[in-house]
């Protein structure tokens, strides 16, 4: 599987979980797939809520795994 077509399943997968997090006011944006790790940003609400990395982990993680198995790991990156 190329780069690209990864960065599209996991591109689909945040799109399942993308509705739960804005019914919270939050979001999240990928910000770059690579050896096998994702890298995403939690936003709005979502930033500085207590149970986010639960979230992270539970939810986006496993979802991105779901859609992609060969991922290995799912990491919040702050804000710039």
């Amino acid at each position: 599987m190329t780069a690209s077509e990864l960065e599209i399943k996991v591109e689909a997968a945040l799109e399942e979980i993308r509705p739960y997090l804005i019914t919270d006011g939050g979001n999240i944006t990928l910000i770059e797939v690579k050896d096998n790790i994702v890298k995403v940003r939690l936003e709005g609400a979502c930033v500085g809520c207590s149970v986010n990395q639960m979230t992270l982990k539970n939810g986006v993680e496993a979802t991105i795994k779901r859609f992609a198995p060969q991922i290995e790991q799912v990491i919040e990156i702050g804000q710039n």
